[in-house]
């Protein structure tokens, strides 16, 4: 481990000589990269520059119980080294954290698909909620949530809301999130008080570049209609609103909520393009990763992740059985909570995974 450590500071420090060169400040592109793996690496530094400072001290201290015939500086010095040893052991096991090999998407942007499911208007109305949570989440981390298609209903909710939202380490907290999630309430359509329990699905894609995911102009097809709103009413008298068909998957991206039609075209490429690329990372897991089935962060989209329980007031998230009593909180975008027990719970297995391959013999 410390020779990989030795390495990463190494590194840190290229890329911090690096980005003091004004060549490099000129061109934004290779700064942002630059700046994105310092930060990830500067985390890691600083613990390891801590750790080397208290094995320092527990040489220093170990030093002084053997070779001292002070009694009264060897006690302090016992003292010293009990509560260094605690504080090396914590530094080890927050450095073996950080080395966990990183998802390479996890400091992308994001789109995020929000579908009705079982239920009917109500889990329309859930899934307007959970939209809601989400683009109050991302005010609160500083992240931008721009609306990329939408299919509303007429009461306020969505049969389908898609977004993107962009910012630092997006993807890093947000994939957690992908999965079904679970109402049980009394439903405002419902005049006899009874609790329903209804359903929306949760997709939460990494957004692809070019350099992720080549689209060919041969491999869609592009057709223009003209924008309508709920109930069939014009939105606008020209044919604006965009479909694309992957020709080679069958993939189908519409969009109509920009009067431009090259406007609704790119936010629909957008999507296009992080399907494909979310179709390929699944791919990848499924042939990767097929003994990690409990795996928290790329779950399977048809599973329950989470209930949000009116009546009592509580969330539980089912992948790591958190239960917080703080419904009202977490629907006004108070994620963190189980976003870093999910975070944990995954580093977590991750570490279990990397311990007990390598006691396989090779």
């Amino acid at each position: 481990m410390f020779g990989q450590l030795k390495d990463v500071e190494n590194r840190f420090e290229e890329i911090r000589a690096e980005m003091a060169r004004p060549d490099v400040a000129a061109r934004p592109g290779r700064f942002r990269e630059l700046t994105i793996e310092f930060r990830r690496l500067e985390e890691i530094v600083s613990c390891y520059r801590e750790y080397r400072q208290v094995a320092a001290g527990l040489a220093e201290a170990g030093e002084i119980i053997r070779d001292s015939n002070d009694a009264e500086l060897v006690e302090i010095a016992r003292e010293e080294h009990a509560e260094l040893e605690g504080e090396e052991a914590r530094l080890a096991g927050k450095l073996q954290f950080l080395l966990i090999p990183r998802d390479p998407n996890d400091s992308k942007n994001t789109i995020v698909e929000i579908r009705a499911g079982a239920g009917g208007e109500e889990a329309a109305l859930f899934a307007a909620d959970l939209y809601r949570m989400y683009t109050r989440f991302a005010e609160t981390k500083g992240w931008r949530a721009e609306l990329l298609s939408a299919n509303p209903t007429g009461i306020g909710g969505y049969k389908e809301v898609i977004f993107s939202v962009g910012g630092s380490e997006v993807y890093g907290n947000l994939k957690y999130e992908s999965g079904v999630h679970r109402v049980q309430r009394i439903p405002e359509t419902e005049s006899s008080g009874r609790i329903h329990t209804s359903t929306s699905t949760v997709a939460v894609l990494p957004e692809a570049e070019d350099v992720d995911i080549e689209v060919r102009p041969e491999e869609i097809r592009v057709d223009v209609y003209r924008s309508s709103g709920p109930g069939g009413q014009s939105v606008n008298t020209t044919d604006s609103a965009v479909r694309i068909t992957h020709l080679p998957t069958g993939l189908i991206v519409q969009c109509q909520d920009e009067k431009s039609q090259h406007k609704n075209k790119a936010k629909a490429m957008k999507v296009l393009r992080a399907r494909l690329l979310d179709r390929a990372l699944q791919d990848q897991r499924e042939t990767t990763s097929r003994s990690r089935r409990a795996q928290v962060g790329t779950g399977d989209r048809s599973a329950k992740i989470r209930t949000y329980n009116f009546p009592q007031g509580r969330v539980t998230d089912h992948r790591i059985k958190l239960t917080l009593h703080r419904l009202e909180e977490t629907l006004e975008g108070d994620l963190d909570d189980f976003i870093k027990a999910l975070r944990l719970a995954d580093h977590t297995e991750k570490i279990k995974d990397g311990e007990q391959n390598a006691r396989v013999p090779t």
